[in-house]
This record gives C-alpha cells, structure tokens and sequence, in this order.
C-alpha cells in the first residue's frame, strides 16, 4: 500500500512507519471532509497550546510554516495576541465554548487545522467545523484526526512543535527537498519578536520604577504540580537576600493577583504593575539574567534570547529545560539546587556583561 504524504513525511524525519495510522475523513461516518489538496500552500489554522511557555515554545514551529509560504491563523487563549503581536502571522483569541471555537474554524475557511494541544476537545472542534485536524494521537483521539503523526518520547517540547509543523509541511508537496532537509531540526533560538509599542510600555515601567542600570528578573511562582509536587523552588526568598547584599536590583513583574504571594517570595524586589506578555518579554530581554522555575516567564525570557537561569527540582529538563543558547539549567527532576550554586550562576552573568 502506498504511504501517505503525512506517513512519508514522517518516515522521512525519522518517525517511522507503521506506528500510527491516518485516518480519512471518509472513514468516520458524519463527517465532511474535504477536497483533495492540489499542492502548494493556503491558509492552515494553528491551534496553539494552553499554555504560555508551551506557546513560546512553538514559536520556531510557527515560523517554520509562516515562512514556507502557509497564510498562518493562530488561534489560542486570549493572551496570545499580545504575546505574537510582533509575528508575521494572524493571531485570534479563541472562543472558550466548544461552539464558539468551531463557528471560528468554520468561518476561517481552513481545508486544515494543526492541532499543537493534546485534548480530545481541540480536534473535536476542528472535526465539526469540517477541517482536516493534524496532531498527535493522544488523550483517545485518533479517530477525530485526519492525520495523526506519533508522538516521540524523548523529545525537547520545542523538537515536538518542530516535527508537526515539519511534517505539515512536507506532506503538502510544495517544499523542495534540499530546503527541507536543512530545516530538519528546530533552530537553536527561539526567536520571539517583541512589537514596538510592547517596547515602549516596558521603558516606560522601569522608567517609573526608577530602574535606569543593570537589574535581573526574578519569576518565584509557577502553576502546576508534577506527581502532587510544587514547581517552585523555596530557595528565592534566600536568593533575593544574598543578590540584595551583592548590590544587585531585583525585578519582577507578577500577574494579576499574584503580588502578595510575589513580594513574600522575594522580598526587597520592586514589583513593576501588571504588564503584558509582551512588554514582559522585553523587561527580560533587557535584564542581566533571568531567575525562573520551570514556568511561563522562564520559556518567555527564553523566547526573546534573554540570558536565563531555569529552575528545576520535581520536572525533567530533557522535556522543558529553557531553549536557547544563553540559557542554564540548574537541579533537576530529582532535587532542587543550592541556593548558592544560584546565586554563583546568577553573578557570572551579570559580571559577563
């Protein structure tokens, strides 16, 4: 049986065969499908993930499609148009009921929806707006994907972006060989550009806050719990004091609701009013370095090449670690790092600069 542009694809960068089937349209009684695809590239709604950092970590993938030549429409959580103001791509906050999303699909008139979340509700939404939805087969389905590309352990989150938007791409037939065999991994930066009016709000904020010199972020929080464990490292409050005594200024910029648990976290930072995603990004992208656990803000900071300190201690770098080439990971699944070795790491950047 010959395989399909999608099973290719992924046979081409080393997915395999055999480990995933495609399912057609067609095969799912209710369905209506759509028309063959005739080569080149159209318009492909790109749902992005629930999550900032995994967002920022899409980033590479996004671009990727963007400059092949795809009319990208990246739909998502109401703060990714502020945080992709600044990409050459359409960026819709996407409804939050199930009927809302799939009118949205529907009037954007895509053959196909590349589906960068896991959930059985995001390709269900796509299903019912009649679009061809693409992703991995996960969380039971399959069977609502038109193609489905296997999911591969041991990937970096932004390597698995990558795979999708590259096998997308190459399945569609109007990408030379050469050129993408030279795309075959991510790059090696994220590459997050910050528009300009973002750029002003953040001098305007540490103008403000009279923050003329040299200063490093600090991110204390973090949202989840890996195996019931919390994410934050209690070492900041002791970070704080020791960067404090060395002369350094502390930034941080908390979200809405977060200042009380903020500023006991680090207490003597000054705490800029709450900013967008995307004037945060150039806070970071203007700092020393960066403090973060593994969270948003540290794959944010990442995102726009900012020097970054990520902070490990319950989930696994190999998946999540900051992407980047002016990047450190300090612990790691199994523990949390001195709070020297911290402050050791954060005075080497500041000193190299």
């Amino acid at each position: 049986m010959t395989a399909s542009p999608i099973q290719a694809a992924s046979a081409e960068i080393g997915l395999g065969s055999g480990a995933f089937r495609i399912v057609r349209p067609h095969e799912v009684a209710g369905h209506s499908g759509s028309a063959p695809r005739s080569g080149g590239f159209s318009r492909l709604v790109v749902r992005l993930p629930n999550w900032v950092g995994d967002a920022c970590m899409a980033v590479p993938a996004l671009e990727l499609l963007a400059s092949v030549g795809y009319d990208v429409v990246a739909c998502g959580r109401g703060w990714a148009v502020d945080l992709f103001a600044g990409m050459p791509w359409r960026t819709l906050a996407l409804p939050k009921s199930l009927v809302g999303q799939v009118e949205q699909f529907a009037a954007l008139g895509a053959s196909r929806t590349l589906l960068l979340t896991n959930s059985f509700g995001s390709a269900l939404a796509a299903r019912m707006a009649g679009s061809e939805a693409i992703g991995l087969a996960r969380d039971a389905r399959g069977w609502l994907l038109g193609s489905s590309i296997p999911f591969t352990i041991g990937l970096h989150e932004v390597e698995t972006f990558w795979r999708l938007a590259w096998v997308t791409a190459a399945a569609d037939g109007g990408w030379p060989l050469p050129s993408r065999r030279r795309w075959r991994r991510p790059p090696k930066r994220l590459g997050l550009r910050v528009a300009a009016l973002h750029r002003q709000q953040a001098a305007q904020a540490l103008s403000a806050a009279n923050i003329t010199g040299s200063y490093v972020v600090l991110a204390p929080l973090a949202v989840g719990t890996v195996a019931g464990r919390s994410k934050m490292w209690p070492g900041f409050p002791a970070l704080a004091a020791a960067l404090r005594d060395h002369g350094m200024t502390l930034v941080a910029c908390p979200g809405p609701g977060e200042e009380a648990a903020t500023a006991a976290a680090i207490p003597g930072a000054h705490l800029l009013p709450a900013l967008g995603l995307g004037a945060f990004a150039h806070i970071c992208a203007r700092a020393a370095v960066v403090v973060a656990n593994d969270s948003g803000p540290m794959h944010l900071a990442a995102a726009v090449d900012a020097p970054v300190i990520g902070i490990f201690g319950v989930s696994d770098p190999g998946r999540t670690a900051p992407w980047g080439l002016r990047t450190h990971v300090l612990g790691s699944a199994g523990g949390w790092p001195d709070a020297q070795a911290v402050v050791n790491s954060v005075r080497g950047y500041v000193h190299a600069r």
